[in-house]
C-alpha cells in the first residue's frame, strides 16, 4: 500500500474513532485486515474498561482453520463474522456498534458484517 493511501486510511479511521465507541453492553465490533487474514474484536470503550477486548475472531484461530477459512477471500470472511457472532452469544451479546477501521464497507469488510447479522448481530 502507498504511503498516502495509507495515511488516508488511518485519518479516515481517526475520524470514525472520534464518532463512535463501545460500551459493556454495545461493544464495538473492530475490524482489521491485511492481504492475507481478516481479524474482528468486540471492544468496550468506557474509560474504566480502558478499551478492553471482549471477544475476537479471526481466520487464523483454530475454529477457522478447522473449517478451512481463507482470510483473503470473500467467503472467510464471512465465516469469520459468523464464528465471532457465535463467541459472542457465551457473552449475551447481540448489539454492537459496527467499526469499520477506515475501510471501505465493501468486499471483504461488507462480507463480514453481513455474515455477523446472520448469525445474530444487530447493528
Amino acid at each position: 500500500m502507498t504511503r498516502t493511501r495509507r495515511i488516508g486510511r488511518l485519518n479516515r479511521k481517526k475520524r470514525i474513532r472520534r464518532k463512535i465507541s463501545g460500551t459493556p453492553e454495545r461493544p464495538r465490533l473492530a475490524v482489521f485486515r491485511s492481504e492475507k487474514h481478516i481479524y474482528a474484536q468486540l471492544v468496550d470503550d468506557t474509560p474504566l474498561g480502558g478499551s478492553r477486548t471482549l471477544q475476537f475472531a479471526s481466520s487464523l484461530d483454530r475454529g477457522a482453520r478447522e473449517i478451512g477459512v481463507n482470510g483473503a477471500t470473500v467467503e472467510g470472511a464471512a465465516a469469520v463474522g459468523k464464528i465471532l457472532a457465535e463467541k459472542a452469544k457465551t457473552l449475551a451479546i447481540t448489539r454492537v456498534v459496527f467499526d469499520r477501521g477506515g475501510h471501505l464497507y465493501h468486499g471483504r469488510i461488507k462480507a463480514l458484517a453481513e455474515g455477523a447479522r446472520e448469525a445474530g448481530f444487530e447493528f
